[in-house]
């Protein structure tokens, strides 16, 4: 029987409806079209997707039980491998990763791998009614600092494992990026509560609004009794330009305009956090979070979004998907554009620009694409004379953020690069300290949430070889 060449199309909300409400934009493969998606699998002997994916989950052996009707069988197969089905299926970049290297993808779209994922992980929770095995305990103890896709990986493995795992969490809720980052548009929240609670019953405990370097340090919990430390603290801190008119009012870093929406729910009338519902917004950057801020604000209210780019929009670094279901929203693009000042006044009758005072405005340079840089991206070099303003009334800075400074200013002997990342070893997760390991994007900076959650899988495994190797040598 001849191959599908495409996807089965991911049914979804209108344009128009969605680009006003909060609900899931995805609506999800129904178990006919799953079939059907899982039909166009080859099989492949050489097994290339299972290479792209950074935790390795046996794609075609879960694909080959959705084509027989297993879903359950499928989902049991995923979880040997990932402890975020539901998660991964939604926010992972699987064009770049086992979609990207998909044998049927030389030729025809590749096989829908994300979407069947989410399919099987919402089948199972909205069917399974059976009981989780907790593994029995070993008697040791390990800490986890941050409870993030790294932190949550590395506190699954290990508890499967039969370690007491104690996860400290600095926000009141657990979930790090994925409750406070990602909107509910992209990723609903009681997913990633279904999530969580299933690693409670593995025996994970998760302690909230502990600041470790504040509350308790990493060397206070080694007197505790814990053997080992895994920091998967990501990188919350925010980088802004440096550019004139950052301190006015209605310029936002797009990390606290994001937690104030997504975690403090600001985008519900019942809630009582203030955000600003701008008639006007620019949003600075390119990324997965550029596309986020700029959806957001959309849904709040705004009557028009820009993204504004240095680079051309085949140099987009945000998902493809994430950019076409933004275009179809109705944000406007201002590619080749870099941002040079802030415009502000103080109140309608003065319009001088002034510190401290409100947007009125951003200030733009227009672009054009130069040599490769270092990475291989065609550097932005600006066009004298060429400014002009757009008119907006808040700023939303999306270039990036680094791994906050806390826990190496409170931990002797804990080694950092010079962006203020943990250095780590990448096939153990071990750092400069004895018994300390780290992930995700609290070494790295910024990245996905499956590249997070495979360093927190590397971490579990060389935490339990260093514990069993201290144990083998008294």
């Amino acid at each position: 029987m001849a191959v599908q060449p495409k996807k089965n199309a991911m049914p979804v909300q209108e344009p128009a409806v969605r680009a006003r409400n909060f609900k899931e934009v995805a609506l999800g493969y129904s178990a006919e079209i799953a079939v059907a998606e899982a039909g166009r699998c080859l099989n492949c002997k050489n097994r290339p997707c299972v290479e792209g994916c950074p935790v390795n989950i046996a794609i075609p052996d879960f694909i080959s039980r959705i084509k027989a009707g297993d879903f359950e069988g499928a989902y049991d197969m995923i979880s040997q491998s990932s402890s975020f089905p539901a998660v991964c299926g939604r926010v992972c970049p699987q064009e770049t990763q086992c979609e990207g290297k998909c044998t049927l993808g030389i030729k025809f779209e590749p096989v829908g791998i994300g979407r069947l994922e989410r399919f099987v992980a919402d089948y199972h929770n909205a069917h399974f009614k059976g009981e989780v095995k907790s593994p029995s305990p070993n008697g040791k103890k390990v800490a986890v600092i941050g409870s993030g896709p790294s932190g949550l990986t590395c506190a699954g493995d290990l508890a499967k494992r039969g370690y007491k795992v104690t996860v400290f969490e600095a926000l009141h809720l657990a979930g790090g990026v994925l409750v406070y980052g990602i909107p509910e548009f992209r990723l609903p929240k009681n997913i990633v509560k279904k999530e969580i609670e299933t690693l409670g019953k593995y025996g994970v405990d998760i302690q909230t609004n502990v600041v470790v370097g504040k509350t308790l340090t990493v060397d206070e919990l080694f007197e505790q009794g814990y053997e080992a430390v895994y920091i998967g603290s990501g990188a919350g801190l925010p980088r802004f330009m440096g550019i004139p008119g950052e301190s006015l009012k209605g310029v936002y870093s797009a990390n606290e305009f994001l937690t104030r929406s997504n975690l403090m729910k600001a985008y519900s009338p019942d809630c009582r956090t203030p955000i600003m519902h701008a008639r006007n917004v620019a949003v600075v950057g390119g990324g997965n979070v550029a596309m986020d801020a700029a959806r957001t604000a959309l849904r709040l209210g705004a009557e028009n979004v820009y993204i504004v780019y240095r680079r051309s929009m085949e140099e987009l670094p945000a998902r493809k998907e994430e950019v076409e279901h933004a275009e179809e929203e109705g944000i406007k693009f201002e590619i080749l554009r870099n941002p040079v000042e802030i415009i502000g006044y103080n109140n309608p009758e003065d319009r001088r620009d002034v510190k401290n005072g409100f947007v009125t405005g951003i200030k733009v340079r227009k672009c054009e694409l130069g040599e490769p840089d270092e990475k291989g991206r065609r550097r932005p070099v600006e066009i004298a004379g060429s400014e002009y303003v757009i008119d907006v009334d808040c700023v939303i800075m999306a270039i990036g953020t680094s791994p906050n400074p806390l826990i190496k200013s409170t931990t002797e002997g804990l080694d950092v690069n010079s962006h203020g990342g943990i250095i780590a070893d990448e096939k153990t997760g071990a750092t400069s300290k004895a018994g300390v390991f780290a992930g995700g994007d609290a070494v790295t900076g910024a990245a996905t949430v499956i590249l997070a959650m495979g360093a927190g899988k590397v971490a579990a495994k060389a935490i339990d070889e260093y514990i069993s190797s201290k144990q083998t040598n008294y």
